[in-house]
């Protein structure tokens, strides 16, 4: 099950920076003119979770395999991408395919790196690229929703996408996002329409170095925008993340501390990334591996197997789960067991983030 984050933004705000520190690569040039990101750059990172070392010590694990989420990098956008201008057809193209929009902002001030618009303001810049992905949205709806009215006296179907397109329309013929306009009753029918605006958005504030650990007075004014409208924001340092991403393991720490940094951004954008997608980890703990699995929110437990494996998912019979702060309490399935913390879940069991499992199949 793979979910991935597109990270966006007008040219030049260090959208590629970020991205090759989020990899660790080069993988992504960073050059200071637009479009110099022409073919998405696609990376998969490690999720962070200090869960997984105390579950290894515990099962005398041999390694430890995270869960991982996959980042895009695309093209920058600028006015008029709806329309075609710069990259604009290729850009909505790649960004269709992404599961959340990571949308890098600059707020910081450089002389040295130009902006397309002449100027630093965030809100400004947030505002462009989402009023072209909003025309995008607005563009496709028109032209789909005529011939399913037509259709939706004598189609059940069609009336069913009609009842769910015309409210979304509304809106944003309004300029409304499309996702102001979807329920959680129509947000899994709204998928289906792959509507840019309907993607749920992390907001990146990237600052100059001295503003890293405490932001700056743009990141504060994308801080209480993302708030308005529901959407996250995480403020970061280009700069200083693609000098951490360059030094050993051992030395980050450290390297961070000096600066007043508990933790690094990009660990910060996957926890929110992961946040954003309603992602949650289960674990499943031995000898040979403790592994973090990735499910969404709600799964019951054959599906949680099926990530696995599908043939756990096709011939479940039930799976033994353990709470982590119980597994932990226990020391383990043995002590758990013995406390009364394992339990048999069946098939209507709802999977919970920290649910240590060990399934149960027969195929």
């Amino acid at each position: 099950m793979g979910f991935n984050c597109g990270i966006v933004g007008l040219p030049n705000v260090g959208k590629s920076t970020l991205f090759n520190a989020l990899t660790a690569t080069v993988a992504a040039q960073a050059a200071n003119y637009p479009f110099c990101t022409i073919e998405p750059n696609t990376g998969r990172v490690a999720v962070p979770d200090k869960r997984m070392d105390a579950l290894a010590l515990i099962g005398k694990s041999i390694k430890v395999v995270p869960t991982s989420l996959e980042f895009v990098d695309i093209a920058g956008l600028v006015r008029g991408a709806s329309k075609g201008e710069g990259l604009g057809n290729q850009f909505l193209a790649n960004i269709r395919e992404v599961d959340a929009i990571v949308h890098v902002l600059r707020c910081f001030e450089d002389d040295d790196v130009t902006h397309v618009e002449g100027s630093v303001d965030p809100i400004r810049d947030a505002e462009t690229v989402e009023t072209e992905l909003m025309l995008a949205d607005l563009e496709s709806l028109s032209k789909r929703l005529p011939a399913l009215q037509k259709r939706a006296k004598n189609d059940r179907q069609a009336a069913i996408d009609v009842a769910l397109m015309e409210p979304i329309l509304a809106a944003l013929e309004q300029g409304k996002p499309a996702r102001t306009a979807i329920t959680p009753e129509t947000a899994e029918d709204a998928k289906r329409l792959n509507l840019l605006t309907a993607k749920p958005v992390l907001y990146v504030c990237n600052v100059e170095e001295a503003a890293a650990a405490a932001g700056n007075a743009q990141s504060a004014r994308v801080a209480e925008m993302a708030k308005s409208v529901g959407a996250l924001s995480v403020v970061v340092s280009a700069a200083i993340e693609a000098e951490v991403a360059q030094l050993p393991e051992e030395d980050r720490a450290s390297f961070l501390a000096d600066l007043g940094l508990e933790d690094s951004g990009l660990d910060r954008i996957i926890r929110a990334g992961y946040a954003l997608l309603g992602l949650i980890t289960y674990f499943t703990v031995g000898p040979k591996e403790t592994r973090a699995w990735t499910i969404t929110k709600g799964t019951k437990a054959p599906g949680a197997a099926g990530v696995i494996h599908g043939d756990f998912e096709r011939g479940f019979i039930a799976c033994e789960t353990t709470a982590y702060d119980d597994y932990i309490a226990c020391k383990g399935e043995a002590g758990a067991r013995e406390a009364g913390k394992l339990r048999i879940e069946g098939r209507d069991y709802t999977v919970k983030d920290g649910d240590v499992l060990l399934f149960r199949f027969n195929v």
